[in-house]
Protein backbone atom coordinates (compact mmCIF):
# COMPACT_ATOMS: atom_id res chain seq x y z
CA UNK A 1 0.00 0.00 0.00
CA UNK A 2 1.55 3.79 -0.84
CA UNK A 3 0.52 7.08 0.19
CA UNK A 4 -1.80 8.77 -2.45
CA UNK A 5 0.00 11.87 -4.32
CA UNK A 6 -2.11 14.63 -4.17
CA UNK A 7 -2.10 17.85 -5.97
CA UNK A 8 -4.13 21.35 -7.03
CA UNK A 9 -4.71 22.50 -9.91
CA UNK A 10 -5.07 26.32 -10.64
CA UNK A 11 -8.96 26.41 -8.87
CA UNK A 12 -7.74 24.95 -5.77
CA UNK A 13 -9.46 22.07 -6.06
CA UNK A 14 -7.78 18.52 -4.89
CA UNK A 15 -6.62 15.96 -7.95
CA UNK A 16 -5.35 12.51 -7.78
CA UNK A 17 -2.32 11.20 -10.58
CA UNK A 18 -3.85 7.51 -10.78
CA UNK A 19 -6.86 7.83 -13.24
CA UNK A 20 -8.12 4.26 -13.30
CA UNK A 21 -7.57 3.11 -9.86
CA UNK A 22 -10.40 1.97 -6.71
CA UNK A 23 -9.37 3.25 -4.41
CA UNK A 24 -10.02 2.19 -0.49
CA UNK A 25 -8.92 3.80 3.33
CA UNK A 26 -7.84 1.86 5.61
CA UNK A 27 -8.49 3.12 9.88
CA UNK A 28 -4.79 4.53 9.60
CA UNK A 29 -5.51 6.93 6.36
CA UNK A 30 -3.57 5.01 3.65
CA UNK A 31 -5.80 4.62 0.64
CA UNK A 32 -5.17 1.30 -0.71
CA UNK A 33 -5.32 1.70 -4.65
CA UNK A 34 -6.29 -1.29 -7.34
CA UNK A 35 -5.93 -0.87 -11.14
CA UNK A 36 -8.99 -2.11 -12.55
CA UNK A 37 -9.16 -3.13 -16.32
CA UNK A 38 -11.38 -2.13 -18.66
CA UNK A 39 -14.09 -4.85 -18.63
CA UNK A 40 -14.70 -5.52 -22.06
CA UNK A 41 -14.77 -9.45 -22.01
CA UNK A 42 -18.00 -9.12 -20.38
CA UNK A 43 -19.81 -8.24 -23.75
CA UNK A 44 -18.39 -11.01 -25.85
CA UNK A 45 -18.50 -13.40 -22.58
CA UNK A 46 -22.72 -12.67 -22.00
CA UNK A 47 -22.93 -12.74 -26.14
CA UNK A 48 -21.68 -15.63 -26.56
CA UNK A 49 -24.15 -17.41 -23.73
CA UNK A 50 -27.04 -15.64 -25.76
CA UNK A 51 -25.71 -17.08 -28.89
CA UNK A 52 -25.42 -20.35 -27.43
CA UNK A 53 -29.14 -19.97 -25.61
CA UNK A 54 -30.28 -18.99 -29.15
CA UNK A 55 -28.89 -22.30 -31.02
CA UNK A 56 -30.12 -24.69 -28.63
CA UNK A 57 -33.61 -22.96 -28.49
CA UNK A 58 -33.22 -23.55 -32.15
CA UNK A 59 -31.97 -27.31 -32.24
CA UNK A 60 -35.19 -27.77 -29.28
CA UNK A 61 -37.65 -26.42 -31.97
CA UNK A 62 -36.45 -28.16 -34.74
CA UNK A 63 -36.39 -31.91 -33.17
CA UNK A 64 -39.86 -30.68 -31.50
CA UNK A 65 -41.20 -29.84 -34.76
CA UNK A 66 -39.31 -33.13 -36.02
CA UNK A 67 -41.23 -35.34 -34.11
CA UNK A 68 -44.88 -33.88 -34.07
CA UNK A 69 -44.35 -34.44 -37.87
CA UNK A 70 -42.83 -38.05 -36.79
CA UNK A 71 -45.94 -38.60 -34.82
CA UNK A 72 -48.45 -37.66 -37.11
CA UNK A 73 -47.07 -39.59 -39.76
CA UNK A 74 -47.18 -42.92 -38.03
CA UNK A 75 -50.55 -42.51 -36.62
CA UNK A 76 -51.37 -42.24 -39.88
CA UNK A 77 -49.82 -45.30 -41.14
CA UNK A 78 -51.40 -47.05 -38.41
CA UNK A 79 -54.61 -46.01 -39.12
CA UNK A 80 -53.68 -46.69 -43.23
CA UNK A 81 -52.75 -50.43 -42.47
CA UNK A 82 -55.31 -50.99 -39.82
CA UNK A 83 -57.71 -49.89 -43.04
CA UNK A 84 -56.56 -52.23 -45.47
CA UNK A 85 -56.24 -55.04 -43.24
CA UNK A 86 -59.84 -55.11 -42.42
CA UNK A 87 -60.79 -54.33 -46.06
CA UNK A 88 -58.13 -57.44 -47.15
CA UNK A 89 -60.23 -59.84 -44.81
CA UNK A 90 -63.34 -58.45 -45.45
CA UNK A 91 -62.43 -58.95 -49.32
CA UNK A 92 -60.69 -62.27 -48.25
CA UNK A 93 -64.09 -63.61 -46.73
CA UNK A 94 -65.92 -62.63 -49.99
CA UNK A 95 -63.79 -64.48 -52.09
CA UNK A 96 -63.81 -67.73 -50.05
CA UNK A 97 -67.73 -67.12 -49.79
CA UNK A 98 -68.31 -66.77 -54.18
CA UNK A 99 -65.82 -69.31 -54.65
CA UNK A 100 -68.43 -71.76 -51.95
CA UNK A 101 -71.83 -70.72 -53.84
CA UNK A 102 -71.76 -72.77 -56.54
CA UNK A 103 -70.96 -75.91 -54.57
CA UNK A 104 -74.21 -75.04 -52.68
CA UNK A 105 -76.11 -75.13 -55.92
CA UNK A 106 -74.92 -78.43 -56.46
CA UNK A 107 -76.05 -79.65 -53.36
CA UNK A 108 -79.26 -78.50 -53.51
CA UNK A 109 -79.89 -80.12 -57.27
CA UNK A 110 -78.45 -83.23 -55.51
CA UNK A 111 -81.01 -83.03 -52.77
CA UNK A 112 -83.64 -82.41 -55.12
CA UNK A 113 -82.32 -85.73 -57.35
CA UNK A 114 -83.04 -87.68 -54.66
CA UNK A 115 -86.17 -86.39 -54.17
CA UNK A 116 -87.46 -87.75 -57.02
CA UNK A 117 -84.82 -90.52 -58.47
CA UNK A 118 -85.48 -93.88 -57.93
CA UNK A 119 -82.29 -94.87 -59.12
CA UNK A 120 -79.62 -95.38 -55.82
CA UNK A 121 -76.56 -95.18 -58.42
CA UNK A 122 -76.54 -92.45 -60.21
CA UNK A 123 -77.52 -90.38 -57.25
CA UNK A 124 -74.06 -91.59 -55.58
CA UNK A 125 -71.97 -90.76 -58.29
CA UNK A 126 -73.85 -87.18 -58.58
CA UNK A 127 -72.85 -86.84 -54.67
CA UNK A 128 -69.14 -88.13 -55.14
CA UNK A 129 -68.31 -85.33 -58.05
CA UNK A 130 -69.67 -83.11 -55.33
CA UNK A 131 -67.92 -84.17 -52.88
CA UNK A 132 -64.65 -84.29 -55.27
CA UNK A 133 -65.49 -80.58 -56.23
CA UNK A 134 -65.61 -79.48 -52.89
CA UNK A 135 -62.19 -81.10 -52.14
CA UNK A 136 -60.58 -79.32 -55.10
CA UNK A 137 -62.28 -76.07 -53.82
CA UNK A 138 -60.79 -76.34 -50.16
CA UNK A 139 -56.57 -77.54 -52.20
CA UNK A 140 -57.28 -73.96 -54.53
CA UNK A 141 -57.39 -72.45 -51.38
CA UNK A 142 -54.58 -74.05 -49.61
CA UNK A 143 -56.59 -76.03 -47.23
CA UNK A 144 -54.86 -80.16 -47.52
CA UNK A 145 -56.24 -82.95 -45.83
CA UNK A 146 -53.22 -84.20 -42.93
CA UNK A 147 -52.34 -87.66 -43.69
CA UNK A 148 -51.82 -89.76 -40.72
CA UNK A 149 -52.72 -93.52 -40.60
CA UNK A 150 -49.49 -95.43 -40.82
CA UNK A 151 -47.23 -92.62 -39.50
CA UNK A 152 -45.35 -92.57 -36.36
CA UNK A 153 -47.60 -90.70 -33.84
CA UNK A 154 -46.16 -87.07 -34.08
CA UNK A 155 -47.70 -84.69 -30.09
CA UNK A 156 -47.17 -81.76 -32.85
CA UNK A 157 -49.27 -82.96 -35.99
CA UNK A 158 -51.73 -85.27 -33.96
CA UNK A 159 -54.49 -85.77 -31.32
CA UNK A 160 -54.43 -89.26 -29.55
CA UNK A 161 -57.67 -89.99 -28.82
CA UNK A 162 -56.83 -93.20 -27.11
CA UNK A 163 -53.99 -96.10 -27.89
CA UNK A 164 -55.25 -99.66 -28.67
CA UNK A 165 -53.03 -102.89 -28.43
CA UNK A 166 -51.37 -104.30 -31.69
CA UNK A 167 -50.08 -107.76 -32.56
CA UNK A 168 -47.46 -106.45 -34.81
CA UNK A 169 -44.42 -104.73 -33.38
CA UNK A 170 -44.02 -102.40 -36.31
CA UNK A 171 -47.25 -100.76 -35.48
CA UNK A 172 -46.24 -99.92 -31.78
CA UNK A 173 -46.06 -96.10 -31.24
CA UNK A 174 -47.73 -95.39 -34.67
CA UNK A 175 -51.27 -94.34 -35.73
CA UNK A 176 -53.64 -97.36 -36.55
CA UNK A 177 -56.90 -95.24 -37.33
CA UNK A 178 -57.79 -91.96 -37.33
CA UNK A 179 -61.46 -90.78 -35.96
CA UNK A 180 -61.80 -87.27 -37.10
CA UNK A 181 -59.49 -85.78 -40.55
CA UNK A 182 -57.11 -83.07 -39.37
CA UNK A 183 -56.77 -80.12 -42.17
CA UNK A 184 -54.02 -77.72 -42.72
CA UNK A 185 -53.85 -74.47 -44.63
CA UNK A 186 -50.95 -72.87 -46.07
CA UNK A 187 -48.48 -75.55 -43.84
CA UNK A 188 -49.93 -74.30 -40.63
CA UNK A 189 -52.49 -76.65 -39.00
CA UNK A 190 -56.00 -75.38 -38.63
CA UNK A 191 -57.41 -78.64 -37.05
CA UNK A 192 -55.62 -82.27 -36.12
CA UNK A 193 -56.22 -84.74 -36.64
CA UNK A 194 -58.14 -87.69 -34.21
CA UNK A 195 -56.28 -90.68 -33.83
CA UNK A 196 -55.91 -94.43 -32.06
CA UNK A 197 -52.32 -94.91 -31.11
CA UNK A 198 -50.77 -98.41 -31.31
CA UNK A 199 -49.36 -99.97 -28.49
Amino acid sequence: MKQRDEKYNENGKRTTNAPEKNETIDKEGVIATEETDNLTDAKPADYDQENQISQMQQQYDDLNDSYLRLHADFDNYRKRTMKEKADIIRSGGERVLSDIIPLIDDFERALKALHEAEEKDSILEGIDLIYQKFVSFLEQHGVREIESVGLPFDPDKFEAVTTVPVADESQKGKVVDCIQKGYSLNDKVIRFPKVIVGE
